[in-house]
């Protein structure tokens, strides 16, 4: 029996021993999953200006060390479209793609990538990825997905020109390579009718195959036409990219930190999903010292930062994956097309690997998103959609599109903790505690303020509440009676703590009483420790709103002036 400390540290130990039933079940998903691998790692390292064949090392050893360090082991690891996309648009002049500059660049992006998160992990700050919402995501998501669409436009249909500005100004066939564009376009088809008709059938290894198998027989590659080419086989050797310049630093820092962030989103959205069909807990954590090790484990094969790719994990879960034993099988045939096979790949046509990475793509945008977003916040929607358009005017850095709407998130969300709800309150018919102005509902009692502050009282919310109380008071000078229904509040700081004294001296020094209720223990004893709930003549405490409208209605009515 496993130790419960070394399991935690090696994943893999607590994987589910081998049966015959296991292994068949396992077999079957894992080459499921395999025939798919290839296709598009060959695909993605032509997205990411890399070497074909990184794309084939990317899908075997990180692979391998995701699977046996992560805590998800269904995930399909390995090169992904929007990884790709940002590695070549962040390394664009820096070097020329596919030279050994290049590679170098990407290989140092993928160590330091790996070692942020693999940092990370072990200080166990999971947590810091939950400062990206859903909306910023969404709107790089989608802008992202139209680059990576627009980069593959040329090479699907063939084009020549360099630009597309002469397919505008002189529009002739010539243009277009017309086998490259039957080539791609016909495979794009099938593809996507795969994709509808049966998502889980490794349809991306069938087209390329037979692709690859007709431009032979036409002899396309010695006419000239685009074609993978030769791809070296055998395992990848040991690489290291050399000393990275101070200016060459400065110039990935930005790009290395939404590879990051980006990379390990895509896993979160992966992981989720595998953890709810599970119902085990999600262990942050773990995948990011698994997704760091395999980003690192890149590097050192002279390849590019890897992620957990969410169609390759969703049809992984479709085929019947229960364990890591499947992605092992996934990665024994990828080992044996980098041992034997490389050479079936030298007649497929360069357009049917932008078909395959269209297809991949094409499930991301979601126009419908934003619709969706602007009914439930029309602010969320919009920091979506100001994401999406940097995105795509920023492009190639379209990294300033995620960090701008992160900021401008957390601004949004630092705006609404500065300005927290804070409502006066009455006695519904209904025996609720509602909005007093909102309701038309009568004073709780004479000379009495009543408010519930919907946040924490903190440094953010404090000056808020002790702003509202004095800004009441200066209106109504008759007030001698404050009462906070503590109920929401969670937590004091020591600003809030200041406060409470604050408005408390405050109500003693009109002569009244401030009114608590329904505080909570974490909140009372952080009062309590500060001294300010000893009994005294200006506080009354109750654990109930019940307990305090009894005590309220006893107030003494005010004496009327004669």
């Amino acid at each position: 029996m496993t130790s419960l400390p070394l399991a935690r540290w090696f994943p893999f130990l607590k994987w589910p021993r081998p049966d015959r039933a296991l292994i068949k079940g396992e077999f079957w998903a894992g080459m499921t999953v395999g025939l798919m691998l290839v296709p598009q790692g060959v695909a993605y390292a032509a997205l990411a200006g890399m070497p074909l064949v990184t794309g084939i090392y990317a899908s075997l050893i990180p692979a391998l060390v995701a699977v046996l360090f992560s805590s998800s082991t269904r995930l399909g690891v390995g090169p992904t479209a929007l990884t790709s996309l940002l590695i070549g648009a962040s390394l664009t002049g820096l070097a020329e793609p596919g030279s050994a500059d290049w590679v170098a660049l990407a290989a140092w992006m993928a160590l330091l990538s790996g070692l942020l998160q693999l940092v990370m992990g072990m200080v166990r700050f999971g947590w810091l990825l939950n400062l990206v919402t859903s909306p910023v995501l969404s709107g790089f998501t989608q802008a992202a997905a139209l680059l990576i669409l627009g980069s593959q436009l040329r090479s699907l249909t063939g084009m020549r020109a360099a630009e597309w500005s002469a397919l505008f100004s002189t529009p002739s066939p010539g243009l277009f390579d017309l086998t490259a564009a039957t080539f791609g376009l016909g495979s794009l088809a099938l593809l996507v009718l795969a994709r509808r008709l049966r998502p889980s059938f490794p349809a991306a290894i069938v087209v390329v195959s037979a692709a690859g198998a007709l431009s032979w027989a036409l002899g396309y590659a010695d006419a000239g036409g685009a074609v993978v080419g030769a791809l070296p086989s055998g395992m990848p050797a040991p690489y290291w990219p050399g000393a990275l310049s101070w200016t060459s630093f400065t110039a990935l820092v930005m790009p290395v930190l939404v590879v990051t962030l980006v990379s390990f989103l895509e896993t979160a959205s992966s992981a989720k999903v595998e953890s709810q069909r599970s119902s085990d807990q999600w262990d942050e954590n773990q995948d990011l010292i698994g997704q760091g090790l395999a980003k690192i484990s890149s590097g050192l094969c002279g390849s590019f930062a890897t992620s957990a790719s969410f169609s390759r994990s969703a049809i992984n879960l479709y085929a019947g994956a229960k364990s890591g034993w499947a992605t092992l099988f996934a990665i024994g045939l990828v080992l044996v097309v980098l041992l034997w096979l490389t050479p079936v790949l030298y007649h497929v046509p360069q357009s049917v690997l932008a078909a395959v990475v269209v297809t991949a793509v094409t499930s991301l945008i979601k126009p419908g998103t934003f619709v969706r977003l602007w009914k439930v916040s029309r602010v969320e929607a919009a920091i979506s959609g100001i994401t999406f358009a940097l995105t795509l005017a920023t492009a190639p850095r379209m990294y300033w599109g995620v960090l701008v709407g992160l900021l401008i998130n957390l601004s949004h969300f630092l705006y609404q903790r500065l300005h927290p709800r804070i409502i006066e309150v009455g006695l519904h018919p209904d025996g609720s505690m509602r909005d007093r102005h909102l309701w038309n509902l009568p004073p709780l009692a004479p000379r009495l303020l009543a408010l519930r502050m919907d946040a924490e009282l903190d440094f953010a919310s404090a000056s808020a509440l002790e702003r509202r109380v004095n800004e009441h008071l200066v209106r109504h000078p008759e007030i001698v009676h404050l009462c906070l229904l503590a109920q929401p509040i969670n937590r004091i700081d020591v600003t809030g703590v200041e406060t409470f004294a604050q408005l408390l001296a405050l109500m003693q020094s009109r002569g009244g009483t401030l009114h608590l209720s329904g505080l909570k223990l974490p909140a009372e004893k952080a009062l309590r420790q500060a001294g300010l709930l000893e009994p005294n003549a200006g506080l009354a405490m109750y654990r109930t709103d019940a307990e305090a409208m009894a005590a309220i209605a006893q107030l003494p009515e005010p004496t009327p002036r004669v």
